[in-house]
């Protein structure tokens, strides 16, 4: 379902079905779409964000480890024709993957990243260049691992929250 000319309204007007569509591909996390389409209506976009922003602050490692199985390492081209898979190769098109020096040092960050914290480095790559992202994924590599989880938990509210302003851009 694309929405048009007022994508608040036809998202309020839409089935169930069509409306979890629409917001599913924002994060890989049922159960924050799902309460995002029963709280329709909403009477502002604003309204939305907000309350889909409220509900990314219960999100904890369990959430995390449901979103990070839809997202691809950073550097990497997301597979498949999936939704998600085109929101997360729009997201990294600023990373060089012709720079086969920055290529290699975020391979061997992603690395040492899941080798550290035992899950893929998540970052919102929407606006940051690779080089950029390399000093993130290497500051962030001092953290503790309660300390990335909280930051890595942010990233992904802040991808969720993007995605789902790309969705009623009008």
């Amino acid at each position: 379902m694309a929405l048009a000319a007022n994508p608040l309204a036809e998202f309020n007007d839409a089935t169930n079905s069509d409306a979890l569509n629409l917001v599913a591909p924002c994060v890989a996390i049922a159960t924050w779409a799902e309460n995002l389409v029963a709280a329709r209506p909403y009477s502002s976009v604003d309204v939305l964000q907000h309350y889909a922003s409220q509900l990314t602050l219960d999100w904890g490692r369990e959430e995390l480890n449901q979103a990070l199985s839809a997202h691809p390492r950073i550097g990497e081209k997301a597979q498949g024709s999936s939704q998600e898979a085109a929101l997360s190769k729009g997201e990294q098109s600023a990373v060089d993957t012709e720079n086969s020096a920055l290529t290699l040092a975020l391979a061997q960050g992603n690395a040492q990243y899941e080798a550290q914290f035992g899950r893929v480095f998540l970052i919102r790559a929407k606006g940051r260049c690779g080089e950029e992202i390399l000093g993130e994924l290497k500051r962030r590599l001092n953290n503790s691992p309660e300390e990335e989880e909280l930051e890595a938990l942010e990233q992904l509210r802040q991808i969720t929250l993007l995605r789902l302003e790309g969705v009623f851009a009008a």
